[in-house]
């Protein structure tokens, strides 16, 4: 072979980034996503329920009660239930088009499709490790509610669900579309269950000029006060707040931030002792002491939906640790 005295150099082959790894579990139960730096999250398909949210240390996010039913049976209690297509208990005498629906609807106990996964573009700053986020999305429609929830409400519709995981957050986003003609209305929520360390050393800042309804006592309306902390049994709906960023602290030090959009309403909710007590499927007993719900929503008004328009909301929660 002849030497060539002037070679070309070869060309350098770019290491493969890492990309997310997306997975369904033996059963076909729940999706497992995990990037590269280490988050991870699981969402079971009954109810689109997001149950597990980690941090690339391992630490757990979100609460989950360890007597929580994950097999279909009923709905989750813990992690994110999805509130749709009506908040809280059946209003017949206000609303009677959802007078039969269960509480809080049924997106919560319904089995959702997947529809599958897609990534961010790996970022080129040296030492990223990879892929920074993937979402996985999810989709609900009348043909998928059960007989009865569809005769309940039977309205055409569809639902697509979006979860985005990535390095320090957690977006859940939310399509509604009207696939009839005529229309319909609804109300929706994120009812978001925080885990922190000792909630009466946790704050709730972001609502102090929004008035709100005590449900403790009887849903009386209250004027705005300062940041929210935690005494005994809280259950509030702060009704058309602003959308400003909202926190959550723990021995002054921020925690989570979660940023709103299309979501006016917040519900913050822990039951204390005595509510947790008579719950059949909250544990552990002293869980309530390592949880507090802090739920963005629209649930004061009913959002109309035209034939043939859609409504999206979300939410973004960032850790702060």
């Amino acid at each position: 072979m002849v030497e060539r005295p002037n070679k070309p150099a070869a060309i350098p082959v770019s290491p493969i980034a890492p990309t997310p790894q997306v997975s369904l579990s033996d059963d076909n139960a729940r999706v497992i996503a995990t990037l590269p730096s280490g988050e991870r999250l699981e969402v079971l398909l009954y109810g689109a329920h997001v149950i597990s949210w980690r941090s690339a240390t391992g630490k757990e996010n979100l609460f989950l009660s360890e007597k929580a039913h994950l097999d279909g049976s009923k709905a989750v209690r813990g992690g994110i239930p999805l509130v749709f297509p009506l908040f809280g208990p059946p209003k017949a005498e206000s609303h009677a088009e959802t007078a039969n629906l269960p509480q809080h609807g049924f997106a919560r106990t319904s089995k959702w499709e997947y529809l599958g996964k897609s990534s961010s573009e790996s970022s080129s700053l040296p030492g990223d490790g990879g892929d920074s986020s993937v979402k996985l999305d999810f989709g609900l429609d009348q043909s998928t509610i059960g007989t009865e929830n569809a005769s309940q409400w039977p309205h055409q519709f569809a639902l697509t669900y979006s979860i985005t995981l990535s390095k320090d957050e957690l977006e859940t986003s939310m399509v509604v579309r009207n696939t009839e003609q005529k229309s319909w209305d609804f109300q929706i929520l994120f009812h978001t269950y925080l885990k922190v360390d000792d909630i009466t050393k946790v704050s709730v800042t972001g609502l102090e000029t929004t008035p709100f309804l005590d449900k403790v006592h009887g849903g009386e309306a209250k004027p705005a006060e300062k940041p929210i902390t935690f005494e005994g049994e809280t259950d509030r709906v702060y009704l058309q707040s602003q959308e400003q960023p909202l926190g959550v602290l723990e021995n002054d030090q921020k925690r989570f931030e979660i940023v709103r959009d299309m979501l006016p309403d917040v519900v913050v909710w822990n039951p204390w002792d005595k509510k947790a007590g008579s719950m059949a499927d909250f544990g552990p007993a002293d869980g309530w002491k390592k949880m507090v719900c802090v739920e963005a929503g629209s649930v004061q008004q009913w959002q109309k939906l035209e034939g043939g328009d859609a409504w999206e909301g979300g939410q973004r929660i960032r850790l702060h640790e």
